[in-house]
Parts: structure tokens; sequence; C-alpha cells
């Protein structure tokens, strides 16, 4: 079986409104502009990316022979581009209070232009394959920590929480289009590396600019306490190490991390109502 996504498990994209302020909040995150600025960093990235990661799956469907895999492929394109327009629209709520998103989105769209016609399919699809598992325990990390978004407003915690659900019930789709199709580990972990760096150069690129623009980018009380909450002893970020590290060993595929019990968790409030029988 060319699939490692646990029997059962239905990816599908859900198609939701989710009313998104405007203008939205400047500080939605608590009034933290540490917290805030890390998920609107974050999510700008999205659009473009996962417009990426269709592409680099997209390129091998036809290559792919189990028709289960099949299958998630197409949920996997459906659930990510979903993702790109609501974050699309997120950048835009952005935009309006005058962060200058344009030339995130810019840089961003200028090594996603360099590495789709400099890379090799299968190095595209390793990237996408490396990102979709920090994708995966970022969202891991969010559904399980109440931390993570304790005190945002309802309509971004929501979307959050979304994003979240789906990116783990696709999180292998992408590895095991890349293990069908090349397999080499090697490329993966290089992917990894590679693909770590940018991911925490270009969100941090983006946090950089937003707390200038509000006129706390020098605020040590700020950078401590916003420190403390991602990688202090009770951070959000310190019990993703391990997770994260365990992408290099010999053998992983992204469901040794089992978390259906969250998917169980959390879809509910994503699913339609059930009519009543007449």
């Amino acid at each position: 079986m060319a699939s490692t996504t646990p029997a059962g498990l239905q990816i599908r994209p859900r198609h939701l409104d989710f009313n998104l302020p405007s203008p939205l909040p400047r500080h939605w995150h608590g009034g933290d502009a540490f917290k805030t600025h890390l998920f609107d960093a974050m999510s700008v990235l999205f659009p473009d990316g996962e417009r990426f990661f269709i592409d680099s799956v997209r390129q091998f469907r036809d290559q792919i022979s189990d028709p289960i895999l099949k299958e998630q492929i197409r949920g996997f394109i459906g659930q990510e581009g979903h993702h790109s327009r609501e974050h699309l629209e997120y950048s835009n709520r952005l935009r309006e209070l005058g962060y200058d998103i344009g030339t995130i989105e810019r840089r961003a769209q200028a090594r996603i232009r360099f590495t789709q016609k400099k890379f090799s399919p299968e190095r595209q699809l390793a990237a996408t394959a490396a990102l979709e598992h920090i994708t995966a325990i970022l969202a891991d990390g969010l559904l399980k920590n109440p931390k993570a978004l304790d005190g945002a407003i309802p309509q971004m915690s929501r979307l959050w929480r979304w994003h979240a659900l789906e990116e783990t019930e696709h999180k292998a789709v992408a590895f095991d289009v890349y293990n069908q199709v090349c397999g080499s580990r090697k490329l993966l972990r290089r992917a990894m590396l590679m693909g770590t760096f940018f991911f925490v150069f270009d969100t941090s690129r983006g946090m950089l600019h937003m707390l200038k623009e509000d006129g706390l980018l020098w605020n040590w009380r700020l950078w401590r306490d916003g420190l403390q909450w991602t990688w202090g002893k009770q951070g959000i970020f310190r019990p993703l190490i391990g997770a994260y590290l365990d992408f290099f060993k010999a053998g992983f595929h992204p469901w040794q991390h089992n978390n259906l019990d969250l998917l169980e968790q959390f879809r509910d409030e994503f699913e339609p109502p059930v009519s009543a029988a007449a």
C-alpha cells in the first residue's frame, strides 16, 4: 500500500466562511504584538507556499497507481487550495493595517520561482514533504496546547484550528507521493535543513517588519515575554523539538506521530450540523 494515512481517514476540503473582522485588531492575540505577529508572519507565507505544494505534488499525480493515494492527493490539493485562499484574505486584512505585505509576498514568490526553475521536480517534492512535516508538528502543537491561542479573538482562533486540523489530516500525502516516485532519504534530509532555514528566516523577517511598524521592535519586555512563551520551560515550541528531529531518522513516516485523537476532538467544530429527521 502506497498510502500511510490511517484507513478510513477522509481528506477533503471544508469550505468555510471565517468572517474575519475588518479592520482586523492590530494585536488580535490577547493584545500581544509578539504572539499576533508570529502567527501573522507565518500566514503571509502560506498562500504562495501552499500553491507551490500543490504544484509539486501535481507533477507526479499521474505516476501514482494506488487509488487510495490518488484520492488523498485530490483531497490534499483541495485543502491546500482553500487554505491559500483564506490566508490571502488574512493577508488583505494585514494590508489594510498598513503592513508592507507586498514585499514579503514578492520575496517568497521570487524564491519559489527560483526553486521551480533550478530544482528538479523531485527536489521540489522533497521540499514540500519537509515543509509539510514542519506545518504538521506546528498544527499538532497548536491543537494540543491551549496556550497557543489563549486570548485570541474567536474568528482568528477558529481559522487557525481549522488550518491545523486539515494539515494534520493530510500530513503524510506529499511524503507518500515522494516515497513512491523518489524515496531518497538523503535528498529529503537536505530539503528539511534548507526548508527549516528559510521558514524561520522568512517568518522572523516578517515579524520584525510588523513589530517595527508598530514601534515595538526594541521593546525588550515584549521580546523577553515572547521568547519565554515560545522557547521557555513551558514554551509552545519546546515540545516540538523531538517530533521535528524524528524526520531525520531512517524509516520515519509522518503517521508514526499518531494524533487521530486530536482529529476526533476538533473535527465536530467544522462539520455541518446534521438536519433533524422530519
